[in-house]
């Protein structure tokens, strides 16, 4: 076979036109490594040889790009291009390419991920360390690098966010409101021990003026349907359950 014609494409790829009427899309790295600009004759044995270096470097070049769109870790890395269905020892071969690279590195992705999601998130560390965990990213990396998140910048996150609990839930009070804070800052990943800490310096006591709302909110709702002491007792359920007392004068 015989090489007649070369037709430069995209993204690094030539198409290769034979003389057997067969057309090759191959990577500019393929051309390099067989010399095909130079040497016009193929036989079968190359032609084996040139398909299966291609799609090395077809498994490559697709990871690279995977990465350069976003920092990925191995293990994410790993499972995409085995969703694609490439051959697993062509998968290792990129990935081993690119770690030795500097293209590929766990530490780095787990510093980087930890930073953005301080900057964009309300997470708490405990969170962040389990997404890390789930991209198999070593605890030794992750115990290390969670210490960018430091005790003071977890202190003033966990300050923000109980007065922004406490500003939103404007029909809640008492322990139920404390109750509720606690909980969502527990479910964002944030230590148990500085939430109590830091919540223990806020008052939650039964706000009047709410309550007072609250109670006509209920009024005008329930007596529709209820009056008397039914309609009191029902009313004083509803304010219970958000943690708020009210008593008429």
């Amino acid at each position: 076979m015989k090489i007649i014609k070369y037709k430069k494409g995209s993204k690094g790829k030539y198409k290769v036109f034979l003389d057997d009427d067969r057309e090759l899309i191959l990577y500019e790295d393929v051309i390099l490594k067989y010399n095909l600009l130079l040497s016009k004759e193929l036989d079968e044995k190359t032609m084996i040889e040139l398909d299966k270096y291609n799609q090395e470097c077809d498994v490559y070049y697709t990871a690279l790009n995977s990465i350069n769109n976003r920092f990925k870790s191995v293990y994410e890395l790993r499972q995409n291009l085995i969703k694609k269905e490439y051959p697993k020892d062509l998968v290792d071969k990129a990935i081993d390419k690119l770690l030795q690279q500097g293209y590929l590195n766990d530490r780095i992705f787990a510093k980087s991920y930890i930073n953005n999601q301080i900057i964009t998130t309300n997470k708490g560390p405990y969170k962040i360390m389990k997404e890390l965990a789930d991209k198999k990213i070593d605890s030794d990396i992750i115990n290390e690098e969670i210490e960018l998140f430091t005790t003071e910048e977890q202190t003033e996150r966990i300050k923000k966010l109980i007065n922004k609990g406490i500003k939103t839930n404007h029909n809640r009070g008492g322990i139920v409101l404390k109750q509720k804070i606690y909980n969502d800052l527990k479910l964002a990943g944030y230590d148990i021990n500085l939430i109590n800490s830091i919540i223990c310096e806020y008052s939650f006591e039964n706000d009047s003026v709410i309550a007072k709302k609250e109670y006509e909110k209920l009024y005008r709702k329930y007596s529709r349907k209820y009056s008397g002491s039914e309609l009191e007792r029902i009313i004083k359920e509803k304010l219970y359950q958000k943690g708020l007392k009210y008593e008429k004068e």
